[in-house]
């Protein structure tokens, strides 16, 4: 789940003149100044707290996400977005906890509403891919991955990801090329080199498959050597001497 930064609040400086008796003094032209000041001010005022309520109930909102909570979050982000429908960091939010109850196509509707106030956030391009994949709707994905890249070419986890939904496409060579741009970017990311062996597996190409499990593993060894043992991409080279041995 992506960490989000709060609202940011703004600070309003009024001035507030009370009313007194040398007030009468005035043309009407004054007072009726002086009306429009108190309401502007009211304005700002209201407006400055319904921020406030806003951030706080977003603040709710993830952490009652941390501690699992998510139905719970859920009803936090709803407050935010009936204070500010316009805030594609709840909406995203919002998708993210749904995400995680497995509600896909409520998460999907979520994140395109962060993406209709603003185009350009990358996170809910990402998020949305994620969420398409699980459903295997495999070209649906690519395309959010690719909006995501476009917007920040340098989200290696993007490239990971559009990886592994090229794989799926059985589009290897360009499965490939994405996790080498992943690794370009982030030289150790572990996951990019069991993706690329995983790849070669399923293409019975066991010299580089073995090579680049075994970068995976030295990067993170407690994990990838058990996920290698029973995962069905390497059914084709699972005999292999080599990979036996490097999975004990």
């Amino acid at each position: 789940m992506v960490n989000w930064r709060c609202f940011v609040t703004s600070g309003f400086l009024t001035t507030i003149f009370l009313s007194g008796c040398g007030n009468w003094a005035k043309s009407p032209g004054q007072n009726s100044k002086q009306v429009i000041e108190e309401i502007n001010v009211a304005q700002l005022m209201t407006k400055a707290n319904e921020t406030q309520k806003a951030e706080d109930y977003f603040n709710k909102g993830n952490h009652l996400s941390n501690l699992h909570r998510y139905d719970e979050a859920i009803a936090a982000y709803d407050k935010v977005i009936s204070i500010k429908s316009k805030s594609a960091e709840a909406w995203i939010n919002k998708g993210n906890a749904l995400t995680a109850l497995q509600h896909y196509d409520d998460a999907v509707k979520s994140y395109d509403e962060a993406i209709s106030i603003k185009a350009d956030k990358h996170e809910a391009w990402f998020n949305k891919g994620n969420v398409l994949i699980k459903m295997q709707r495999y070209e649906e994905a690519l395309a959010s991955y690719e909006k995501a890249i476009a917007i920040k070419a340098d989200k290696h986890e993007a490239w990971i990801n559009r990886g592994i939904t090229l794989t799926k496409l059985q589009r290897y060579q360009e499965a490939l090329a994405s996790y080498d741009q992943a690794i370009a970017i982030q030289p150790n990311k572990h996951e990019a080199y069991y993706n690329k062996a995983c790849t070669y597996a399923i293409q019975n190409k066991t010299e580089l498959a073995v090579k680049n499990l075994k970068k995976a593993i030295n990067l993170f060894p407690g994990k990838y050597r058990q996920l290698a043992k029973t995962d069905s991409d390497f059914e084709k080279i699972r005999s292999n001497k080599q990979f036996q041995e490097l999975i004990q």
